[in-house]
């Protein structure tokens, strides 16, 4: 169970940023093989464990320095049951991963974290399937039951929170926001949206978050964007529906390309840090409950620091 906080220091005025995107950075900028984008495999050995710090240390050395807090997700977006079995991870095996990832961040916490710059600490849970189309769909109950090991295992870690990140349809969600009350952890849902701001499912973001709140009694403690360009959902959030007042963070991607071109891509898109952070800024501006702010796909320090500065 979370032992640090009280409460989710991130629902607050102040601003938490994030790091950037993992998987790409280690992917493209370090050139470490993550198969199936499973960042969580560098923790069964002391060399892919430093890969891992050697990522998230400037992210806290910045925080530090700006004097702002810091939410960190663990790298395990892919220590799920499906694809831990597709990469030969028992069940037990997977459990390990998961606590170790916890354990990484809550290690780095205790040596980074101050309190002007406190580090929440994150249960990464990624979809079921493939974060950038919603095919092979599951009922909330389906969902509930496929998530609830993982974060069962967080429950019994000093993970602060678990967060749903890249959800395609709001049926997963639903599941994984169950499962999270059902383990007594306090959850967050991030949605990911084509080019249009509509989720890859057909939902709109109103109707998502609608349908989670409905299925759950509001049991999120927020929901998120992530891994899609501000200006895919720049004019989603400006348009004063009312799920905007429900979203309290972004993790946005630096490339303007759709999920379909990504996919396809040989080379790392990392876009214009300085016109990223630009519309961040924006949005923060017309949404001041906006929390949460930071990196998807394509993402790294830079992008990251220019978002700190623009909204400081």
């Amino acid at each position: 169970m979370p032992t640090l906080f009280s409460t989710l220091p991130q629902v607050g005025d102040r601003v938490f940023l994030t790091d950037g995107g993992l998987e790409t950075c280690l992917i493209f900028h370090d050139g470490v093989d993550l198969p199936d984008f499973a960042a969580f495999v560098l923790l069964a050995d002391e060399p892919g464990r430093a890969a891992l710090r050697r990522y998230f240390v400037p992210y806290l050395e910045t925080a530090i320095s700006a004097g702002v807090g810091l939410v960190l997700e663990t790298p395990t977006w892919r220590a799920s049951p499906d694809w831990g079995a597709r990469l030969g991870y028992s069940r037990d095996e997977l459990d390990a991963a998961n606590r170790a990832a916890v354990d990484l961040l809550v290690g780095l916490r205790e040596e980074y974290g101050t309190e002007r710059a406190p580090v929440v600490v994150s249960g990464n849970i990624g979809p079921r399937g493939d974060g950038y189309s919603a095919t092979s769909l599951m009922t909330p109950d389906e969902a509930q039951g496929y998530h609830s090991e993982q974060i069962a295992t967080f429950a019994d870690t000093a993970a602060d929170l678990v967060t749903a990140l890249t959800m395609t349809y709001s049926a997963e969600a639903i599941g994984v926001a169950r499962a999270a009350a059902a383990a007594g952890m306090p959850s967050v849902i991030s949605f990911t949206v084509e080019t249009d701001g509509v989720l890859p499912s057909g939902e709109s973001l109103e109707d998502a978050v609608r349908a989670v709140d409905a299925a759950t009694g509001s049991a999120p403690v927020y929901y998120m964007l992530n891994c899609a360009h501000p200006t895919h959902f720049e004019a989603t959030l400006t348009a004063g529906d009312c799920s905007r007042e429900r979203i309290r963070g972004l993790r946005v991607n630096a490339s303007t390309s759709s999920h379909a071109e990504l996919d396809d891509a040989v080379e790392l898109d990392a876009g214009d840090p300085d016109d990223l952070a630009r519309r961040v800024a924006q949005l923060h501006a017309g949404m001041p409950h906006l929390s949460v702010l930071g990196g998807c796909c394509g993402t790294d320090l830079r992008h990251i620091d220019a978002i700190r500065r623009a909204i400081a």
